[in-house]
């Protein structure tokens, strides 16, 4: 795909804005006194990344909490930010289509690592055939999965704190482990033909496979780069949330509902308050952390289509 990210990329090569980072060979591994140089490319992984690392990983995430990543447009202190890591963590799945020109931009010569590597994709939504849905954190045991291979490619870069990185992993499966039980008991509450979601863009895919919901649609693909839905759109939509007789539709927080707005005006259900989908939330949002951000949308998904 092109858009928006590829463009900002090309003007700000053409500024010039690009440090000259050179190739230095292989960034070395995190010595005992120095932690380890990664990059996320966007909050959830980066979260993940900050609890597996701990005190021994040196963090900076590219796309931080409330960006949409499929928009994101890197800067010259991003593309500063890969010369100087040893490992670059992403999503994979095409999520990122911004980052192959920035990595080869600024040079790096980090490890990359795909989170999503070994997760069976679903198939998205979009123009191009054959794309993968990129959203698999929102299965609590995908999560699970992207935390192995996390703590692998920690690991392998610096295994002087391989212990510490494992130590920490088993925790936090631990806890995945809790919130996917949590998550299923919540769930069980809500009658079957209410369990129906219609939200900005076809993001919850990997939750409705895991936890037994139908995505009945939504305005966007897959990705939300460049979409616009056409009128006939908007009316179908509107008419589909009205046949299958729930009682809200969902906004994001990565970006505007006007036009979700318009289609619960049209069917007569109320529009909820914008869960967490691309991007985790601000402090003070109760959507911070990976675990805080499955925890908010679940009781608001089932508070709503409970109601």
């Amino acid at each position: 795909m092109t858009g928006g990210p590829a463009r900002g990329l090309a003007a700000l090569l053409a500024a010039g804005l690009l440090l000259g980072t050179g190739a230095c060979g292989p960034k070395p591994a995190a010595s005992s006194d120095q932690p380890l140089k990664v990059a996320a490319t966007f909050s959830v992984v980066g979260d993940l990344v900050r609890v597996i690392g701990g005190e021994h990983v040196a963090l900076t995430v590219l796309a931080g909490p409330g960006v949409d990543a499929h928009a994101f447009i890197p800067t010259a202190g991003d593309a500063a930010a890969l010369a100087k890591a040893a490992v670059v963590v992403e999503n994979g799945l095409g999520f990122e289509t911004w980052l192959d020109d920035l990595y080869t931009a600024a040079d790096s010569q980090a490890t990359r690592v795909a989170a999503a590597d070994g997760i069976a994709p679903r198939a998205g939504t979009g123009e191009e055939t054959g794309e993968a849905d990129p959203h698999v954190w929102h299965s609590a045991t995908n999560a699970m999965a992207m935390a192995r291979n996390i703590k692998a490619a920690l690991a392998a870069a610096d295994p002087a704190n391989a212990a510490a990185y494992q130590t920490n992993t088993d925790a936090y499966l631990a806890e995945l482990t809790a919130l996917d039980g949590w998550i299923a008991e919540q769930v069980s509450a809500l009658p079957a033909e209410r369990r129906k979601l219609v939200t900005t863009h076809d993001t919850f895919g990997y939750f409705a496979q895991r936890y037994g919901f139908e995505v009945l649609g939504s305005l966007l693909p897959t990705s939300t780069e460049g979409a616009s839905p056409s009128a006939q759109q908007v009316a179908a939509l509107a008419q589909a949330v009205k046949a299958a007789d729930v009682p809200a539709i969902f906004g994001e927080n990565i970006g505007a509902n006007g036009l979700l707005n318009q289609v619960a005006a049209e069917a007569g259900v109320k529009l909820v308050a914008t869960l967490f989908t691309d991007a985790l939330g601000a402090p003070g949002s109760g959507g911070e952390t990976y675990v805080d951000m499955m925890r908010a949308n679940v009781t608001t998904i089932v508070a709503a289509l409970g109601s």
